[in-house]
């Protein structure tokens, strides 16, 4: 089960609760039909009474939120995409630590390396490893090698 389908499960199980106690049902038998506590059961039951049912749905997303706004999550994508080149880096490689930089350095925020990791998967990005091959590298001679070589050094 994905996240979106648990934050589905989770608000079902909340407006379960909320008909049940209108029916007159006692908090503690509500926690247990519905498999949570009663401290839960009561915390809901209360922001029902405040908020209606619009108080039962389901947040849009849980925890803190994003240090960074939509406005410089842009930004930082258009310069991720410009190049670490074009910000001022020796070479054309991001890193987390570059990243991190680049966005204390833009908008005032200081991430931790684990937080830009976050935020980056978040915005749809994903870790790209250069292939690492040497240019002068010479594939006949690397077959040549492997076929008469290396079952001598096997041996």
């Amino acid at each position: 089960m994905d996240h979106a389908e648990q934050l589905i499960q989770l608000e079902r199980r909340r407006r379960r609760a909320a008909r049940l106690l209108e029916g007159g049902m006692k908090q503690a038998e509500v926690a247990r039909r519905v498999g949570t506590t009663r401290s839960s059961v009561s915390r809901w039951e209360k922001r029902r009474q405040q908020g209606g049912e619009e108080a039962l749905k389901r947040p849009r997303r849980f925890g803190r939120p994003r240090r960074l706004s939509d406005a410089q999550c842009e930004q930082l994508i258009a310069q991720l995409k410009i190049g670490a080149l074009a910000a001022g880096f020796a070479t054309e490689l991001w890193t987390l630590p570059r990243i991190r930089t680049l966005i204390e350095q833009r908008f005032s925020v200081q991430l931790t390396e684990p937080s830009v990791w976050r935020l980056l998967r978040a915005l749809g990005w994903s870790v790209q490893r250069p292939t690492g091959q040497a240019r002068q590298r010479d594939e006949k001679a690397i077959r040549t090698w492997k076929a008469r070589r290396w079952p001598q050094l096997k041996k």
